[in-house]
């Protein structure tokens, strides 16, 4: 079948590995020091790879390839993960020790912590697809906890970008129809999805993956995980 698929330029690739990184089907992977196609039947065409490539070596191209097969990709990261005995490792309990200067409850005058959020609401459930902020917007799609684990949340994400947030596990709702509607009625111009590190927040990664598909739109878009203890995680996977 003909359809859009990624594309390699191998003079360019500085095989630093961030585009098979970024690849969640595991569609790319490094072959003697450079990022090669591995799956053809993996690679969806969305572009998660796009942004994640420093030197510009991934591009994409209409041409007879294998249709993706969303089913091998689910049976491949079901045997890639690790098995856990006692359930989603995220009801499991944790202290966090802090330094002593971080937990100060003292906020020096000289620097005031101001809210980067620009609209209301914030919650999936609740927000209007058709709402005039989501226009030429950039998208922050986040997991509710994210923002308590990681400090500078409003800075690092918030600024500049409509955020949205959810929990796929206590909401109990599929989020891909709102998502798709809010892409498919706006001129959306990028996707950041921040979520935490545990199993069940993945739930909000594939919502927007799904949006993204249903929608048909081709936009930069890149997911952003956090460890529990605040830490931003190179490896999304």
């Amino acid at each position: 079948m003909i359809r859009k698929i990624i594309k390699i330029d191998e003079e360019k690739c500085n095989g630093c590995g961030l585009c098979a990184k970024a690849c969640h089907e595991g569609a790319i992977g490094m072959v003697n020091g450079k990022a090669k196609l591995l799956r053809e039947d993996y690679c969806d065409g969305l572009g998660d790879c796009l942004p994640a490539c420093p030197t510009g070596a991934i591009s994409f191209e209409e041409r007879e390839a294998a249709a993706y097969n969303e089913k091998a990709v689910e049976e491949a990261k079901k045997q890639a993960a690790k098995p856990l005995p006692c359930g989603c490792p995220g009801t499991a309990a944790r202290a966090i020790a802090r330094p002593a200067a971080a937990c100060s409850t003292e906020v020096p005058s000289a620097m005031p912590v101001s809210s980067r959020l620009s609209q209301w609401p914030v919650q999936i459930k609740l927000v209007a697809p058709n709402a005039p902020y989501f226009q030429n917007a950039h998208l922050l799609v986040a997991a509710d906890c994210t923002a308590y684990a990681y400090g500078n949340f409003h800075n690092d994400f918030i600024k500049n970008k409509i955020c949205i947030i959810g929990c796929p596990k206590l909401d109990m709702v599929d989020y891909t129809e709102k998502l798709t509607a809010i892409l498919s009625n706006n001129n959306i111009k990028s996707v950041t999805v921040v979520r935490m590190e545990v199993p069940c927040c993945g739930g909000i990664e594939n919502a927007v993956k799904q949006a993204l598909k249903n929608s048909g739109v081709f936009i930069p878009w890149q997911v952003v995980t956090i460890s529990t203890d605040g830490r931003i995680l190179e490896d999304v996977d």
